[in-house]
């Protein structure tokens, strides 16, 4: 599934369940996962690891076809910048990446000089 989410992606969230804390990850890339339960912690087959998930609403509905929910990911790979703070990802990130910060229930999150640059981007106020 694509990793580039829209509102009407994730209209049917309830709760966004982070399994680790946002606020020590730069970025997380995120997608849209078919599974078989709206509202328990998905299955997670990526390399790297799973800090977050969404839960959905009561009306969401399964596709006709697979019987399966879809439902956003949260996620990091082993060379992304927390793991490899200086690797491939020192400067820049990638495209679905997002500032785990700026994500809520029914939004995609966005993209800010942090997620994208690094912490180094970031002016002291």
């Amino acid at each position: 599934m694509s990793s580039l989410l829209t509102a009407s992606d994730l209209a049917h969230e309830q709760e966004v369940v982070w399994l680790e804390d946002p606020e020590c990850l730069d970025y997380v890339r995120q997608a849209l996962d078919k599974t078989k339960r709206r509202n328990t912690r998905p299955p997670y087959a990526r390399d790297g690891r799973m800090v977050g998930y969404a839960t959905l609403d009561e009306a969401a509905e399964p596709d006709p076809d697979s019987g399966l929910y879809k439902r956003r990911v949260l996620f990091v790979l082993p060379h992304d910048r927390d793991s490899h703070p200086n690797g491939v990802y020192r400067e820049g990130a990638p495209g679905e990446a997002v500032d785990p910060r700026t994500i809520e229930p029914k939004e995609p999150g966005a993209k800010t000089p942090r997620s994208q640059h690094g912490p180094s981007s970031i002016m002291p106020t």
